[in-house]
């Protein structure tokens, strides 16, 4: 018989009924060392007392009340992105398949509007991962994902993650944009290359095209600066983010330059939810933290020490690990194949520490920006033990 939620995830047997920073408790007391961060979400950790305080404040004035009216605390939000980015304007939504959406919305009427109707491809990256809904899918463009789910909408060509004559064979009359993750999370937690999120920047010039980032998972400080792109020194036309921006309240937002926002006009798109007085006061609250002096260099310092670690943990470990990958705090331990992902990750549940599998059998750990060098050191240690629990036999390997 069907549980009464639906089973569209294979859950772990945990229920956590409260957090404190990098921590989690479950009903029964048992610990855990949260370096997974509700999949790069929590990103100032849990029970901050600033975001709850602010959060409680605002949800026993007004939680809702439609984007029919004017909402202060998204015009706040939306003005302390703009000085913080690239960005001209912003629209508020929920999630990151909504910002993504919305996104991919506004890249196809900025060309209809300028006399291009026929450019609405957008040439987009295997292993990529940018969303649940049809067309997040299809720019996804993983089978596995849409298998069962009928025609996939057309426009998204895929081609090679980092090959810029890929990129260049693949532009045609119809391609509108290249849209791509600076870190591919779900992918296997894979870096782009600066150099080639520069030659991007310089092809879409060149031809005309919008760069569109995905930094939904990358982005509100998880590579040591606000958003990931900032360390190549370039800057998109329009990014989608969300995940961290609302610290575990769930906020998604489109940051667009003003000649792709401005055709973004009343009708054009929309949201009952997104931007509400109670979300965006948590994404204020959220940017307080990370836009406070010092903040992100200590995030870098973290990260930069938690790289290292990592590193000397995959050398101890040659018969599990062959090397880390990934930026910032978005790092991932690739894996030999006589030991899966999953497999790595119940040990690390056993040892009280929580991750999350990526792609291409990758472990990824995301914690909260808030992190001690104190508590990767603990990680560490656990992830040590928990290498020795799935440490194949001389005899395993040599069967396989």
């Amino acid at each position: 018989m069907i549980p009464a939620l639906m089973p569209t995830y294979n859950r772990a047997d945990l229920a956590f009924e409260r957090g404190e920073g990098a921590w989690l408790w479950t009903v029964e007391g048992r610990r855990f060392l949260d370096f997974g961060s509700g999949i790069a979400t929590t990103s100032i950790g849990h029970a901050h007392p600033h975001l709850v305080r602010t959060v409680a404040e605002q949800a026993a004035k007004v939680m809702h009340v439609s984007n029919l009216y004017r909402v202060p605390q998204a015009e706040r939000l939306a003005a302390r992105l703009v000085e913080t980015s690239f960005a001209d304007s912003v629209f508020f939504c929920n999630s990151g398949a909504e910002a993504n959406e919305g996104m991919m919305k506004a890249v196809r009427k900025y060309h209809a509007e300028n006399g291009h109707p026929e450019k609405f491809r957008f040439i987009c990256f295997e292993g990529a991962f940018h969303g649940r809904t049809l067309a997040a899918l299809a720019a996804t463009g993983n089978p596995k994902y849409l298998e069962g789910f009928g025609p996939a909408p057309e426009g998204f060509d895929h081609i090679p993650f980092g090959n810029m004559n890929a990129v260049r064979d693949a532009i045609g009359p119809n391609t509108a944009a290249i849209m791509i993750e600076p870190i591919q999370g779900e992918g296997g937690v894979r870096p782009a290359e600066l150099r080639f999120l520069r030659e991007l920047r310089a092809v879409c010039d060149e031809f005309g095209l919008l760069l569109a980032l995905d930094e939904v998972q990358t982005g509100m400080g998880r590579s040591g600066k606000l958003w990931a792109h900032q360390w190549a020194g370039i800057e998109p036309d329009v990014m989608s983010s969300a995940k961290g921006i609302g610290g575990g309240f769930p906020l998604g937002a489109i940051l667009a330059k003003e000649k792709v926002a401005k055709y973004l006009k009343p009708g054009t798109h929309g949201t009952t939810y997104g931007g509400n007085p109670l979300a965006c006061a948590a994404g204020n609250a959220v940017l307080d933290v990370i836009l406070a002096p010092g903040f992100l260099e200590q995030v870098d310092r973290v990260a930069r020490h938690l790289w290292r670690s990592m590193q000397d943990l995959a050398a101890r470990h040659p018969q599990v690990a062959t090397g880390v990958r990934g930026a910032g705090l978005l790092l991932g331990l690739q894996l030999v194949p006589e030991v899966t992902n999953t497999e790595l990750q119940a040990a690390a549940v056993a040892e009280g520490l929580l991750t999350v599998a990526a792609g291409q059998n990758v472990l990824r750990v995301a914690p909260s920006l808030i992190i001690t060098e104190a508590e990767v050191d603990q990680a560490v240690e656990m992830l040590d033990r928990a290498l020795r629990r799935v440490t194949p036999s001389q005899a395993k390997v040599a069967a396989k």
